[in-house]
């Protein structure tokens, strides 16, 4: 067992277990190079890369219990046996991380088997949050505060009826926090709060862990079968590994409108939803709407899941304008996790690169969300990718 930041090897996002789960079954010889963006133009202070490499180093410890094995089996009977004793077996390599700092500069590269180094994007986000605060000596506001926070919101979201789950793993401010939010979400958001997308502490809080897949799922299929046949692709091999489990797509890798040229009848009456990323809301949830009734699928048997940077007036906002024409849920990241008196850190950690098997050469992969300014990859490749694409 660690005795780092990070405690548990669960403490990660469910989504990416979900996809490791079908990496191994699909392509367990594809590589993959992930790096850190730093969107905000944070000031990292001296000494922050060798923190994080001696936290990165720590996780080399973790390894999946008994008891979390035997979890996992139980909430989560899609995923293979085999797969679970893997991950019994997986163990962080140290290696993977290239950790260097110039100046205020991060820099972090992360580069090997795309079936071992998906588990690194969300605690390196997290474990690179946490420093920050606490490198920098910034002061969040007490437990009693965020517990009273937490509790205002929840209380506040069950009043509106709808449903939430907290995603605020890699940019929250610390496990501490995570911990009381989660523990508060569940303690006053009866028939509100459904559940986090981490895992060790939906274990450890009797709740569902909740996720399907992420943007580099669909980034990767690009890299492997091109632009065009991505999502389909993507869409193709989700379903044949889960069969109609964990249903819920994700539309916006290569904008919404893109994926609904692809998101077939077959595909609009099998997921249980899409999740909306980026953009305007409400004109996702009107495209969506109206994606749904021209294939003679009623949009009040699927749901939309709204996680683009929500807080309380947007959720109250997209909630009113959505019910009764369409199921939805919410999945609220960083107002949950990071809402103790200071500012969040706006960084990402995305795939830029992918190898899959027999491949002559290493492919660039692309982001192009329904916002230019969520986009990320080398220009040449998005201009490349709007090109093939048909994307303004």
């Amino acid at each position: 067992m660690s005795t780092g930041k990070i405690t548990s090897i669960l403490d990660n996002d469910f989504y990416k277990f979900t996809m490791q789960h079908c990496v191994v079954k699909l392509f367990p010889k594809a590589r993959a190079r992930y790096k850190f963006i730093n969107r905000g133009q944070h000031a990292f202070p001296p000494g922050f890369a060798e923190a994080l490499r001696a936290a990165v180093n720590d996780m080399e410890q973790l390894q999946l219990t008994k008891e979390e094995k035997h979890y996992l089996a139980i909430t989560c009977p899609y995923l293979d046996p085999t797969y679970l004793d893997f991950l019994q077996g997986y163990r962080y390599n140290p290696d993977e991380v290239h950790i260097s700092q110039h100046g205020e500069d991060l820099e972090v590269i992360v580069d090997g088997y795309w079936y071992r180094t998906i588990l690194w994007e969300v605690p390196l986000m997290s474990l690179i949050c946490e420093l920050y605060y606490e490198l920098t000596n910034q002061q969040r506001v007490s437990d009693a505060e965020v517990i009273r926070i937490t509790r205002e919101k929840i209380e506040n979201y069950a009043r509106m009826q709808i449903t939430i789950a907290d995603f605020g793993t890699r940019r929250r401010h610390s496990l501490a926090v995570h911990r009381l939010v989660v523990q508060t979400l569940r303690k006053y958001g009866e028939g509100c709060f459904i559940g986090t997308s981490n895992v060790h502490l939906a274990m450890r809080n009797g709740v569902i862990p909740v996720g399907t897949h992420a943007h580099e799922w669909f980034m990767f299929h690009a890299a492997k079968y091109g632009f065009k046949m991505a999502n389909m692709m993507g869409l193709e091999h989700w379903v044949h590994v889960y069969r109609g489990d964990l249903g819920i797509a994700l539309s916006d890798t290569y904008t919404t409108k893109v994926f609904f040229e692809q998101f077939d009848k077959k595909f609009a009456k099998l997921f249980d939803g899409v999740r909306h990323d980026s953009g305007d809301p409400k004109a996702f949830a009107d495209a969506t709407i109206a994606h749904y009734k021209s294939k003679n699928v009623d949009p009040l048997s699927k749901t939309i899941i709204f996680s683009d940077g929500l807080n309380y007036n947007k959720v109250a906002e997209i909630a009113d304008y959505c019910r009764g024409r369409i199921g939805m849920s919410f999945g609220i990241g960083t107002n949950f996790t990071n809402d103790v008196g200071l500012e969040a850190l706006n960084i990402v950690i995305k795939m830029y690169e992918a190898h899959p098997e027999d491949a002559p050469r290493w492919t660039p992969v692309v982001k192009l969300s329904d916002v230019s300014g969520k986009y990320t990859g080398d220009e040449g490749t998005i201009k490349l990718a709007k090109i093939i694409l048909g994307i303004d």
